[in-house]
């Protein structure tokens, strides 16, 4: 794993957010050599990871050169950050504020503005590939700001997967909606296909087998048609957290003017599989909300009729 490289110096860095996703980025910048301070809502996340747990986000970044947030959404992230008791403004200038949640693209244009207003470095860096990647330092990491800040926050991100530079403010979390609207869309086709191979008399497991195979194979199909078939739906992807992002592409097509009718069905379909139960399983529970819509869903379901 890459780290901060011989000689080179080592900025204290404080993660923001320590769930699902930043429990294990602060692992992985800790196991590259950086000095990590962490901080969480629910303190018992944070504790077991064995680092350097700070009781507030105030504590966390004092000292820090590069500050890393995981939180759950952009408005938690603008509070937190810069809100009444908003911890931007105890910042050493210049130092690299890093905000890798999901955020819709017009948050992270006026928070890169507010950082910019107090001296600090902004990157939108959002990320793709889910727990596992995050465990393996794996991920798909999609930077909006300057070519500068992105070079010098590179050595920071290495540890945590590859970075793609999209370009300036705002765009990082533009592609990582991009992203979401991709993932969205094509868990709603894998779940109408595995439903239809279900209902047609067909082994949804060998249609699955049969599809990897060919032309229609993905990274969706395998994990999360699988998951579809086992009935795992124990969240990496919360469903709510997936409307979240599927609510904030809408919002960025309708102020571009698009009309994108894929997008709205998949978002309509997870504000169904939300409101009927479903919003802190798996987005793969989508197959539960189209089982549900059809009358299949079985008697132990999680869902409500």
């Amino acid at each position: 794993m890459t780290g901060p490289g011989p000689g080179a110096a080592v900025p204290q860095v404080a993660v923001l957010g320590t769930g699902l996703m930043g429990g294990p980025m602060a692992r992985n910048l800790a196991r590259a050599g950086f000095p990590v301070t962490v901080w969480n809502r629910s303190p018992d996340k944070a504790a077991a990871l064995g680092l350097t747990v700070a009781p507030t986000p105030a504590d966390a970044v004092r000292g820090a050169g590069a500050v890393v947030v995981m939180l759950s959404s952009g408005p938690v992230c603008d509070a937190v950050l810069f809100g009444d008791a908003g911890i931007a403004v105890q910042l050493a200038p210049g130092c690299l504020l890093i905000v890798m949640s999901s955020i819709g693209r017009d948050e992270a244009q006026r928070m890169a503005e507010k950082a910019g207003a107090l001296g600090l470095r902004w990157l939108d860096a959002p990320v793709s590939g889910g727990t596992p990647a995050a465990e393996a330092g794996s991920l798909s990491i999609m930077a909006g700001g300057t070519a500068e800040d992105v070079a010098a926050a590179a050595p920071l991100l290495a540890a945590l997967g590859k970075v793609v530079h999209i370009g300036p403010a705002g765009t990082g979390a533009l592609a990582k909606l991009v992203n979401q609207l991709t993932v969205a869309s094509t868990i709603v086709a894998v779940a109408e296909s595995l439903l239809l191979a279900e209902a047609g008399g067909a082994d949804p497991a060998r249609v699955r087998e049969a599809l990897m195979g060919g032309f229609a194979a993905s990274r969706i199909l395998d994990l999360h048609g699988a998951r579809m078939i086992a009935g795992d739906f124990a969240p990496g992807g919360p469903a709510k957290y997936q409307l979240k992002d599927t609510r904030a592409a809408r919002d960025v097509a309708a102020g571009l003017g698009l009309h994108l009718p894929v997008l709205e069905l998949a978002d309509g379909l997870f504000a169904d599989l939300v409101t009927h139960g479903g919003g802190d399983l798996d987005h793969s529970a989508l197959y539960l909300e189209l089982k549900r819509q059809n009358g299949r869903l079985p008697a132990d379901s999680p869902l409500k009729t």
